[in-house]
């Protein structure tokens, strides 16, 4: 593969293969040593990913930075997220110490694939844990392999970044189950979705927001990321046990502290929407999506609106939310001073 004709301004989020992909696997008992495959990658019809979803992964970024350092943003804590959904899973995982370094191997390997700084643009990072067991019974894999591939990315939806948009409510479809796998990235969570987002999309709105699927009167999160308010000096966002907890949440969280804001992690009701002055999705892969409006409806496939929430001036991110993306991404880019110690440094 090669970055020749690659337009660095306009990469989107679509897949643009790289060199390949970085593979270990776990058999008895231990890890091989990571490899490169510039090829496909077999995959047994048998195996426990395709047929029972034993599958889990991760999503984060490698930057070139102002001062031509390659940084990937916080993949510790990535590394922790993945063990904890594996845990759940009950399959093998890598250590803390290979999942960064096999990222970091990554990066190194494609390094040409990294967007050049000033773009607002990076190497989007995708580490990929499946249960290879060959094998139809009901029980969870002793055999796996995880991997890293990734792609060079630019804006998520391919819109500029802060750009508002329009969310619905989904009342009639929910993420994730009371007591379910909501709080876990696994892949099994995210196809139930896509109907749903399906819909949306076909209406005209770009986000879905989920409420809490025991009684639907408490916020949840947005189909893709984490939902964030502000209003009067606070960053609020939900406490649930139906949410993924997401480190670009919990990033801007500290950075809103060391702005001076109050954080509140805690129940939001639905009727407390319309008090937010701004209201936010946030993620790994567009950091901060503004919310300019939410629509609820008694159902997403019907005519009848129950009520709209508009957050701010129309068209123009909020100025908290603004100056919280600013700093985070200036902390990725290295053109401001990492404080906290997220970034690794890729040698």
């Amino acid at each position: 593969m090669t970055t020749q004709n690659l337009d660095w301004a306009n990469l989107g989020f679509a897949v643009r293969e790289t060199h390949g992909v970085l593979v270990s696997h776990f058999k008895d008992g231990q890890w091989t040593a990571p490899e490169r495959i510039t090829g496909a990658m077999e995959l047994s019809p048998y195996a426990l990913a395709l047929n029972y979803a034993s599958s889990c992964f991760e999503g984060l970024k490698a930057f070139r930075g102002a001062d031509g350092v390659v940084r990937i943003f916080r993949p510790d804590e990535n590394a922790r997220r993945l063990r904890r959904s594996a845990e759940f899973l009950d399959m093998p995982a890598p250590s803390e110490e290979m999942f960064v370094e096999m990222c970091a191997e990554y990066v190194r390997w494609n390094i040409d694939f990294l967007p050049p700084y000033g773009y607002n643009a990076s190497m989007y990072l995708r580490p990929v844990l499946i249960g290879t067991d060959k094998q139809l019974n009901l029980k969870s894999p002793v055999e796996a392999t995880f991997l890293v591939c990734g792609i060079p990315a630019g804006s998520y939806s391919g819109a500029q970044a802060l750009t508002p948009v329009t969310a619905v409510i989904s009342r009639d479809f929910d993420r994730a189950a009371p007591n379910g796998t909501g709080s876990y990235k696994l892949a099994a969570n995210y196809a139930p979705s896509f109907h749903a987002y399906n819909v949306a999309h076909a209406l005209g709105f770009q986000e879905l927001l989920f409420l809490d699927p025991a009684t639907k009167t408490k916020i949840d999160e947005f189909g893709s990321s984490n939902f964030f308010g502000i209003k009067g000096g606070t960053y609020v966002t939900p406490l649930s046990d139906s949410v993924l907890p997401s480190i670009t949440n919990k990033s801007l969280q500290a950075v809103a502290q060391d702005f001076g804001l109050t954080v509140e992690k805690r129940v939001i009701p639905y009727e407390e929407l319309e008090t937010f002055e701004e209201v936010n999705a946030c993620g790994t892969a567009v950091v901060i999506t503004p919310i300019g409006s939410i629509t609820d409806k008694p159902t997403l496939k019907g005519n009848e609106v129950t009520r709209v929430f508009h957050f701010g001036e129309e068209g123009v991110c909020g100025p908290v939310s603004s100056r919280l993306y600013k700093t985070l991404r200036g902390i990725q880019d290295g053109t401001v001073p990492d404080t906290h110690g997220w970034c690794y440094i890729v040698k």
